[in-house]
């Protein structure tokens, strides 16, 4: 019996407000569960918080949106084993990946949308 293990590189995005995402990579086993961390900081009443995927050679690809007021909703190819639950008292919005393939390696991001400040 083998075990596949695959590799999730998570790097910080930073906006006008803060997104925090663990260094380094993390280790799956095919088949299992994996979240991956992202931790927000922002003066905005509603926050917006992004999920985008990049596979090798490509360009990120948005996977999910989720708001303090509101559920969001998964793009199309990510609605069956991706899921993430904005959590505003704790500032988080961790995503879960069920069921992982090999298919899953990528550099995975957290964003969090810009606010407008000033006076208009």
């Amino acid at each position: 019996c083998i075990t596949m293990l695959l590799f999730f590189l998570l790097l910080p995005e930073c906006t006008a407000d803060q997104v925090q995402q663990q260094p380094g990579g993390v280790i799956a086993t095919e088949g299992g569960l994996v979240t991956l961390s992202c931790q927000y900081n922002t003066s905005a009443n509603n926050a917006y918080l992004y999920w985008f995927k990049q596979e090798e050679n490509d360009f990120p690809k948005h996977m999910l949106s989720r708001y303090s007021f509101g559920s969001g909703d998964n793009a199309a190819g990510f609605k069956e084993r991706f899921d993430a639950r904005l959590d505003a008292d704790s500032k988080s919005v961790p995503l879960t990946i069920q069921r992982v393939q090999l298919s899953d390696s990528a550099v995975y991001y957290c964003a969090l949308q810009p606010t407008v400040r000033g006076n208009l």
